[in-house]
């Protein structure tokens, strides 16, 4: 089994850039998105029901804004898309789909730095990290749980290209990174850099400007975080930069499902 997320920064956008190839291509059986940014009577029926998949969505209530998917070879036996707080639903950050006992999340956690780059929301995305751990912690006591998402974090210096100009952004501020140790230390594990230890430059997300892609000055703010026994049952995990159409790249993991 094989479970992949991207930020596809648009996916009416990423369709125009070959989603729909590089979703039969992936040998994936579920694919998280994040930023979606549309309503799902906006995308065309081949992107709303791929031919052998399964696809579930949870939009913001703001046109053109965020939004969360899933595609699934197999139907979920449970959709859901509420963490019980207006301010977080209303965004469309998160969708959990429940597979028997098993579940995979698609989580799209808010960027911190605000419309005036001042970091006004960093408040707002602590709240939102603490808002779906209380979740996750709770189904994990049911069964294996994947994180897929683009987490906006950084959490190593190892996990950015240029760390030391960037400890008063947000992604990479003090809080933040502190927020990723508490999961981890909550027994969630980071899947990629438990197979890839101190490996650096394993970016998901380049700036779109000053050629950051092709220097490869990117950040690793993508993640598959497991619960332990999800962990368990990881046989690989990878992050395919050689994968265009989006600011992101997709990252994933391989299981024994």
């Amino acid at each position: 089994m094989r479970i992949v997320s991207w930020n596809v920064n648009g996916l009416r956008a990423c369709v125009r850039k070959g989603f729909l190839d590089f979703l039969e291509a992936s040998g994936a059986d579920i694919v998280c998105l994040q930023e979606v940014r549309a309503f799902a009577h906006q995308l065309e029926p081949r992107v709303l029901a791929p031919n052998g998949w399964h696809a579930n969505f949870s939009p913001a209530q703001r046109p053109g804004y965020s939004g969360v998917g899933i595609y699934s070879r197999r139907a979920p036996t449970r959709i859901e898309t509420s963490l019980g707080d207006e301010r977080f639903d209303a965004e469309g950050r998160m969708i959990i789909a429940h597979f028997g006992r098993k579940a995979v999340a698609s989580v799209y956690f808010p960027k911190g730095s605000g419309r005036d780059r001042d970091n006004s929301r960093v408040p707002y995305k602590l709240d939102f990290y603490a808002s779906v751990i209380d979740r996750l912690q709770t189904l994990r006591r049911r069964g294996p749980v994947f994180v897929a998402g683009d987490y906006n974090t950084a959490h190593a210096e190892i996990d950015l290209a240029r760390p030391k100009q960037n400890t008063r952004t947000s992604g990479f501020l003090p809080e933040e990174r502190a927020e990723l140790s508490r999961w981890i230390e909550a027994g969630w594990v980071d899947t990629f850099r438990a197979r890839h230890p101190g490996e650096p430059g394993h970016y998901t997300w380049w700036r779109q400007w000053g050629g950051a892609r092709e220097n490869n000055v990117g950040w690793r703010i993508d993640y598959v975080l497991a619960s332990k026994s999800a962990a368990r049952r990881v046989k690989d995990a990878f992050i395919w930069p050689e994968v265009t159409g989006s600011d992101h790249c997709p990252v994933g993991v391989d299981v024994a499902w």
